[in-house]
């Protein structure tokens, strides 16, 4: 089954077409800019070789339209017609508790989704009109939607409750839901097959660390705690979100700085995290290039962005009672060889060995813990697309 797989952002369109009976990736791009004078399509041909295409696309329909239109262009493209195209299947952002797995949308399903726009004003809105673009252009052509906080809903009461009066859960929802699910549910599996281990018997952390980061405590298959919650900044220190932070200093800095709710939302989103601390870049690679050169800020800023992470491991390796596998994934987790080792070495107590040499890696799957190690450590790219392609394959190959 060729299925298209879409990620539509506020102003961007990700793609990937993926035959799911062999899981090979026929076409991947993406469109940048939507809705400005230098909108611009990329992808990438089957030889490797990439391409740019600079057209007008107004809106998300004309930019699903334009990658149709590549997708069965006679020189450029990998099908001959839009009938080719079995399936669709979509990441959708938030389904708060609506949603505890992936599927086929529906005119109810969408009512469902835009009931979450309160609590994903970014997300959401933009994820439904990739689906209604889709419906307007390839109408007869199944959809399904899959959740990044889906994965989660099995956290217990006590993980994803906040210790607010109840009525803030029960009356607008406020709780944790965590985010990155699919991404989460893909590489604690893959690691387990990796390593050649039962899925369902294994206390797994998984560390998707890049500009967005969470990390997740998963036993025996099951999501157990998250470090996202009702929202993405909640958690770990991101490219450009706060992360935990003492709510009552959100409360003084809105006096102080004289802030809105929205300018509260731009601060804690856009101007915190890794950019706000090193006053450089929410790139990663900036900031461990400023480190080289001694920047004082860039030094405090990747201290505090490990940091982060090494409490949470070491929290949820008390929630799990003990850690069989840690999983690195991510931009960071999958590149950034200097933050694995320093977070690795740092947990040498769990009687973690270190293997420096497989560690040089990058992007690869590889097992960076030496072949004592009590705690298996694996690097294992995440690919979300071919979750969202498998879920799609299952759900529209049972209608």
């Amino acid at each position: 089954m060729k299925i298209l797989v879409l990620n539509c952002g506020s102003s961007s369109v990700k793609y990937k077409l993926i035959d799911s009976t062999d899981k090979k990736v026929l076409a991947e791009g993406g469109v940048e800019k939507i809705g400005l004078p230098d909108s611009f399509l990329k992808f990438k041909r089957p030889d490797g070789s990439k391409e740019t295409i600079v057209v007008p696309m107004p809106d998300a329909k004309e930019a699903v339209r334009q990658v149709l239109k590549v997708l069965a262009d006679p020189k450029e493209g990998v099908i001959k017609s839009y009938d080719e195209i079995q399936a669709v299947g979509h990441r959708v952002v938030h389904g708060m508790e609506k949603f505890n797995k992936s599927v086929l949308i529906t005119p109810e399903v969408i009512e469902k989704v835009k009931e979450c726009y309160p609590v994903a004003p970014l997300h959401n809105p933009a994820n439904i009109t990739g689906i209604e673009a889709v419906t307007d252009i390839l109408p007869d052509v199944p959809q399904v939607a899959v959740f990044d906080t889906a994965f989660h809903q099995t956290m217990p009461a006590k993980a994803y409750m906040y210790a607010l009066p109840y009525e803030a859960y029960e009356k607008y929802g406020v709780r944790r839901y965590g985010f990155h699910g699919t991404s989460h549910r893909y590489v604690s599996r893959r690691a387990c097959e990796f390593l050649g281990v039962p899925y369902d018997k294994q206390r797994i952390i998984t560390c998707h660390i890049g500009n967005g980061a969470s990390v997740t405590a998963i036993k025996d298959g099951i999501s157990v705690d998250t470090s996202m919650g009702l929202t993405p900044t909640e958690g770990l220190m991101m490219g450009t979100r706060v992360g935990d932070v003492d709510p009552g200093a959100l409360v003084y800095l809105m006096q102080q700085m004289n802030l809105d709710a929205d300018g509260l939302m731009k601060l804690i989103n856009k101007d915190s995290g890794v950019a706000g601390v090193s006053g450089i870049s929410s790139d990663m690679r900036d900031i461990e290039a400023a480190v080289e050169a001694g920047n004082e800020r860039a030094i405090m800023a990747l201290d505090m962005y490990e940091y982060r992470i090494l409490k949470y491991i070491g929290a949820y390796t008390a929630v799990l009672g003990g850690v069989d596998i840690i999983v690195f994934t991510g931009g960071v987790g999958e590149n950034q060889t200097g933050t694995r080792e320093k977070i690795c070495k740092q947990l040498e107590f769990l009687g973690i060995t270190f293997n420096a040499e497989a560690n040089k890696t990058r992007g690869e799957e590889i097992e960076i813990s030496g072949p004592d190690s009590k705690v298996k450590v694996v690097v294992i790219p995440t690919d979300e697309e071919m979750m969202i392609a498998k879920d799609t394959d299952e759900i529209v190959a049972a209608l």
